[in-house]
């Protein structure tokens, strides 16, 4: 399948404003009234009465000054665009007769081309965020019926403005676009996963800006257009591989579409997908990244290639420099630790993994996660052999148990998410511990309270 999805702000290319304009390649539609010129004095009382009127929420009062400004001295001040949009969205809820709200939808839509025409120029509101108040106010006036002409203008708003996008607009491209997928699945997959993709990512953009005092909000808007994208269908692993195996392998030297990618994949949890270990190994090639470096330890993992998945977690742990990341780097640590103890075998790094784990969600402040890295250590102990197999060593043998319960009674304690499992490996371990008459057999091995387990696990223990 073609790729024609547009992943990331850097690669968006210029979409085409043929929804937002009558005639080809022309973003402003012509004004629908013929414009008659009023003398600066008219103009200045009309502007006057106009905004006191819609300062007190006097939407009627306001609609005859507000048209003869409209059509009369429409370059006077964009409050008759900006504070007329409010009017005739007011109007609109309270109008009854159709053919009222029909003409009132039309010039809600229309003024916007107006306003692009006397104040594209604006330096704080130029063209482009104008476009995107075009789209919202196709959505406000026309529900789903002009969707198509609602997303081109929204999308070609959100391509220029970039980061700078009012949050309203990046919202209702991502809840429009989701629509026209529902409307139509097969045709309208890629356009659906290009948006989305971009709002998620400008989201993040302005949920990750210390100076933006709306950053929590834009997190929020991010977890919902996630979310929207979740429960649509089009976040179906089998769905994005058929879309971007092509796209991957025709843009092996293309590192920002192979990182896009990536990280689309990544965030709909498609991990296992070979489309993208294809395009993780790709970008790792190009320029190693956190996110590449985790992608090939998956993949090397999946090929049984726990050495090599280890090291790759190791590159991911190295590259992660900025504190959002540190919960992925407690991952990649107890993926190591995991594979250690389960694959490899050599319990001593897989504590060390697992150790280190801990650090990094202590100082996140996190408990949950931890249990899992404690049951690992206590894996890691009840496996090991410490003194041999004489008479002696067997008993001794059985001390490794009750560290190993120690460490399943702490993942308890501090993680209650691993309880039941904790639960049944302390119920199926303590019956290995040394009888009352293997320690009487040992008299100088277990003298007070208290045993040291040594070897390379090296920890004091409760005798019981």
């Amino acid at each position: 399948m073609k790729f024609k999805s547009i992943l990331v702000v850097a690669l968006a290319a210029a979409v085409p404003a043929l929804a937002c304009a009558k005639k080809p390649k022309k973003v402003v539609e012509e004004p629908v009234e013929e414009e008659v010129a009023l003398s600066a004095e008219e103009c200045q009382e009309r502007l006057s009465i106009f905004n006191e009127s819609v300062k007190n929420k006097m939407y009627a009062d306001a609609y005859e000054p507000w048209k003869e400004l409209y059509s009369g001295c429409p370059g006077i001040n964009k409050a008759i665009y900006s504070q007329g949009a409010k009017m005739i969205k007011a109007l609109y809820q309270t109008a009854t007769d159709p053919a009222e709200k029909e003409r009132l939808a039309k010039l809600g839509v229309e003024m916007n081309d107006k306003r692009i025409k006397y104040f594209g120029n604006d330096p704080k509101y130029p063209t482009n965020y104008i476009l995107g108040e075009k789209g919202l106010a196709y959505v406000e006036f026309y529900g789903d019926t002009k969707l198509t002409e609602a997303r081109e203008c929204l999308r070609q708003s959100v391509d220029a403005m970039g980061a700078k996008s009012k949050m309203e607009v990046l919202e209702t491209l991502a809840e429009v676009s989701r629509k026209l997928y529902k409307q139509n699945p097969e045709t309208m997959a890629e356009q659906f996963i290009g948006d989305y993709e971009l709002v998620s990512t400008l989201l993040g953009a302005q949920a990750a800006d210390e100076n933006n005092k709306n950053a929590e909000y834009a997190a929020q808007k991010r977890d919902y257009v996630d979310e929207l994208f979740a429960t649509s269908g089009a976040a179906d692993c089998a769905k994005l591989d058929e879309i971007y195996a092509s796209a991957v392998q025709q843009n092996l030297s293309n590192l920002e579409m192979l990182q896009g990618i990536a990280k689309l994949y990544k965030r709909v949890r498609c991990t296992e997908s070979e489309v993208y270990f294809a395009a993780c190994e790709a970008a790792h090639k190009l320029q190693p990244t956190q996110e590449t470096a985790a992608g090939c330890a998956s993949m090397a993992a999946k090929k049984g290639d726990y050495e090599a998945a280890i090291n790759y977690y190791d590159q991911a742990i190295t590259m992660a420099t900025v504190e959002d990341a540190m919960e992925d780097v407690a991952d990649y640590q107890y993926n190591a630790a995991y594979y250690y103890y389960n694959n490899l075998k050599k319990y001593p790094e897989a504590r060390k993994y697992a150790q280190a784990s801990i650090a990094t969600l202590n100082g996140l402040g996190l408990n949950k996660g931890q249990g899992r890295c404690y049951i690992i250590i206590g894996m890691c102990y009840a496996a090991t052999q410490l003194y041999g197999n004489d008479a002696k060593g067997r008993i001794l043998n059985k001390t490794v148990y009750w560290v190993a319960v120690d460490k399943f009674v702490k993942a308890k304690q501090i993680d209650p998410s691993v309880e039941a499992q904790a639960t049944e490996f302390i119920n199926s371990y303590s019956k290995y511990y040394p009888t009352k008459e293997e320690r009487f057999d040992l008299p100088n091995e277990f003298t007070g309270s208290t045993y040291h387990v040594g070897g390379w696990i090296n920890e004091n223990t409760a005798i019981r």
